[in-house]
């Protein structure tokens, strides 16, 4: 498992498209496998669950992408899964370190 976060300023709903297609166009097994929303009060909040093929460890692996916001204060946090063919520990993280430093390119990119 890896994780990515950052905090920065901008617009909610264009900075949450923008990285969804930058995701989207970064692989082209890439796909958004669900989604939520909500908001309370002033703050909003999105999830996404990504899913891509891993060819250096010939399976698929997961992103979690939230996105939070008050105002034009933003936070994505990224945690990406799997990717691993062990039964016990981790012995191939290559996937999910290429997939999160898409999600990292996306993300600095806003």
């Amino acid at each position: 498992m890896a994780k990515y976060e950052r905090t920065f300023s901008g617009d909610f709903d264009s900075a949450l498209a923008r990285l969804h297609n930058e995701i989207m166009s970064g692989s082209m097994s890439a796909s958004l496998e669900d989604s939520t929303y909500y908001s309370v009060g002033d703050v909003r909040c999105a999830l996404r669950v990504y899913e891509r093929y891993s060819v250096i460890g010939n399976n698929r692996l997961s992103c979690s992408v939230m996105m939070t916001g008050k105002g034009n204060t933003l936070k994505v946090t990224a945690i990406t899964s799997g990717g691993s063919q062990a039964v016990f520990f981790k012995i191939n993280i290559f996937g999910e370190d290429a997939f999160l430093d898409k999600v990292r390119a996306a993300v600095d990119s806003l």
